[in-house]
């Protein structure tokens, strides 16, 4: 059986970087961009990516594609406004950085659509059409929704994907994912840009600056993602983040009140150097090759990912 055709809706770092990837598997691919700049970039480069949204969501419905939206969170509601139009049932699926926001917002405009979210977790801090690279999602985590109710069918079909993609799949329901995106995606964005502001200080004082080096860089990153892309994706995300950052805050307390008493900071030092050896710890997770048949399939799918396991191809 040939491979689905997918349809990606936005065509910059991830949607740019999945048409790379799927077309490099052998899937047919095509996509849109709202900037016909980059509609112009991707068609130098040999794809076959419009302006026109309307057109491509016709061709996914006659052709019975995957379709993919890769639009930041608050483009999401126009798109489905159009995917209701045109391809009301097709397969859908969408790599934006919170699940709950863009589930509520296809049971609103496109209830119809066969929804399974998605998220891959891997990016830099470029954007574009010119930052996308086909190996952008080689050995990342790529997240499966597996709420109950979902059609098995299309979480087939978004699980494949992410394996064409050389992603490993991680299920999870959408509610956790937010929150686990909260606290190692949305919250670092945050520190980023405050360790960043901090390290800038004052103009006219460019000592920090001409100083820093890698722990600086590292640890400043993605504080140059575009801001807008920032600002959708935390956000978007509002509950889960104001979680994360009073955690992060009640920290940032016992510091304070460490540095100002006793001068201590063991306990927070040892408390993040375990953090960090844990996050090493699952950098080879345990893999599962797993059959969709069984009536509690998706809460099985979702215990793997609770487990911190990935799903890497079928039992």
């Amino acid at each position: 059986m040939a491979e689905r055709a997918v349809c990606v809706v936005g065509s910059g770092l991830i949607g740019g970087s999945l048409l790379r990837a799927a077309e490099k598997a052998g899937r047919t691919v095509w996509g849109t961009s709202a900037s016909a700049g980059t509609a112009a970039q991707a068609c130098t480069a040999g794809f076959d990516v419009t302006t026109n949204t309307d057109a491509a969501l016709h061709r996914a419905a006659d052709s019975d594609a995957l379709v993919v939206l890769a639009v930041p969170l608050p483009a999401v509601p126009d798109v489905l406004r159009r995917v209701d139009a045109i391809a009301p049932t097709c397969r859908l699926t969408d790599a934006v950085s919170v699940k709950v926001a863009v589930a509520d917002a296809v049971h609103r405009y496109a209830p119809r659509a066969r929804y399974v979210g998605g998220h891959p977790m891997a990016g830099t801090a470029e954007s574009g059409w010119a930052a996308g690279d086909a190996e952008l999602f080689s050995g990342a985590a790529w997240v499966v929704a597996a709420d109950d109710g979902l059609d098995l069918d299309v979480w087939r079909d978004v699980a494949e994907l992410a394996w064409a993609c050389g992603a490993r799949v991680v299920p999870a329901a959408t509610d956790e994912h937010d929150l686990a995106v909260a606290r190692v995606s949305h919250l670092p964005h945050l520190l980023a840009a405050v360790l960043a502001a901090v390290g800038a200080g004052e103009p006219g004082d460019d000592l920090p600056l001409a100083l820093a080096a890698s722990s600086f860089a590292d640890g400043t990153r993605v504080a140059g993602t575009r801001p807008e892309l920032v600002l959708a994706m935390c956000e978007g995300n509002r509950d889960a983040l104001l979680a994360a950052v009073d955690d992060a805050l009640g920290r940032l307390g016992v510091v304070r009140g460490a540095l100002a008493s006793t001068g201590g900071l063991a306990a927070t030092v040892k408390a993040g150097y375990a953090g960090r050896v844990r996050w090493s710890a699952t950098r080879e997770p345990l893999e599962h090759r797993v059959s969709l048949a069984g009536s509690d399939a998706l809460a099985e799918l979702r215990e793997i990912g609770r487990l911190g396991e990935v799903v890497t191809g079928w039992a």
